[in-house]
């Protein structure tokens, strides 16, 4: 092995034990003759070195599409590698990673309001909007410890061939099982859930928050029944409406794109009150790879070229508006920000979010488990 080789495999194993998901014994065993480096170097060798950035996101195609979109040209016009981390930016892990002193993440793919919570704790570095453009960001996305970056909607799929042209269209329809019979899937983690059971009971669109979380829940309680799996990753919300075992589910737009593909357009979906969230990039307070790198690369992310990749790659919806005109015509009816789909959807309220989620969530929990 070669000595850059060499040095490369050992970052890979530092991060694994730097993380917790490998025990320091195994780290141990499974350097093997690397071990064999001489100190100095090895007490040298850190996964985020200097002039690099380490961008932490969900692992699976994540990875290779913010590398291909953000990480490739970023490196390619400044020198500075950025080196992709799929083991994902919990809060729990950003907490333990601040408090600890031994920062190895810089950029973070991060919910908007865990963004405004951790930023609050000092955990997360201000956005400089000096270096990024605010011009560049939808309006009323513009956030203190996060970036806006992207969209995604929780929307309504169903099998077309069950329902025929008495199609669902609204959350109530969701909620109606004896006009339109069948299992159901609702999101394991609360977002959306809320909201959809809260305008299936008929409150209005616009009067949504501050969310009624005891209504949401009685509603909840009374519909669980129906609910066949209550889905943690796109691939079961996917996977569920394939097999048939679900004719409804709410599920992220990115997969209900796949489920109409993949079904030969069997199943459909609707953006009549969608639920849409905006993703963002936050970048970790003392990040290894420092503050100045950090807001150049997130300045970089806003180029509509670059958005354009992460639509075609995962579909996400560009938060820069000039990447609109980009995407072919054909694809446009599948961009969540698209004006014609916006205006159908209901935006969640991240600041809601931030400061009520973590506690209303352990209800939530409860209640579908029990």
């Amino acid at each position: 092995m070669t000595k850059g080789f060499r040095q490369d495999c050992l970052q890979i194993l530092l991060q694994q034990a730097e993380s917790g998901r490998i025990s320091r014994r195994s780290f141990v065993t499974a350097t093997g003759a690397l071990l064999a480096l001489p100190a100095a170097l090895r007490a040298n060798l850190t996964y985020a070195q200097a002039k690099q950035l380490v961008l932490v996101n969900w692992g699976g195609d994540a990875i290779d599409a913010y590398s291909k979109a953000y990480g490739e040209p970023f490196t390619k016009e400044t020198g500075i590698p950025v080196k992709m981390d799929g083991s994902g930016p919990t809060e729990g892990a950003i907490t333990a990673q601040a408090r600890s002193g031994r920062v190895t993440w810089d950029i973070l793919d991060i919910d908007s309001f865990s963004a405004m919570t951790l930023g609050k704790q000092g955990y997360l570095q201000p956005i400089d909007y000096s270096v990024v453009d605010r011009s560049k960001v939808r309006p009323g996305f513009v956030w203190e410890y996060a970036l806006s970056t992207y969209f995604f909607s929780y929307v309504i799929a169903y099998d077309s061939e069950l329902y025929g042209d008495d199609a669902p269209a609204t959350m109530a329809d969701f909620f109606d099982v004896e006009r339109f019979p069948g299992n159901r899937a609702m999101y394991k983690w609360g977002c959306s859930s809320w909201e959809a059971a809260l305008l299936a009971d008929g409150v209005a669109p616009d009067a949504l928050y501050p969310l009624d979380i005891e209504r949401a829940h009685k509603k909840l309680a009374a519909f669980k029944d129906n609910v066949i799996s209550f889905w943690g990753g796109g691939a079961e919300s996917q996977t569920v409406m394939l097999t048939g075992e679900a004719s409804m589910a709410i599920v992220w737009n990115t997969r209900a794109k796949l489920l109409e593909e993949e079904s030969g357009g069997r199943i459909k979906y609707v953006w009549n009150q969608g639920l849409l969230s905006p993703g963002a990039l936050g970048v970790m307070a003392n990040n290894p790879g420092g503050r100045e790198a950090a807001m150049d690369f997130l300045a970089s992310t806003q180029a509509p070229e670059r958005q354009l990749v992460m639509f075609e790659m995962l579909g996400q919806g560009p938060a820069n508006p000039a990447t609109d005109s980009l995407i072919p015509a054909d694809q446009a009816r599948h961009n969540c920000v698209a004006p014609e789909n916006m205006a159908k959807q209901i935006v969640l309220n991240v600041d809601w979010y931030a400061e009520n989620y973590s506690k209303t969530l352990d209800q939530y929990l409860a209640l579908i488990s029990a």
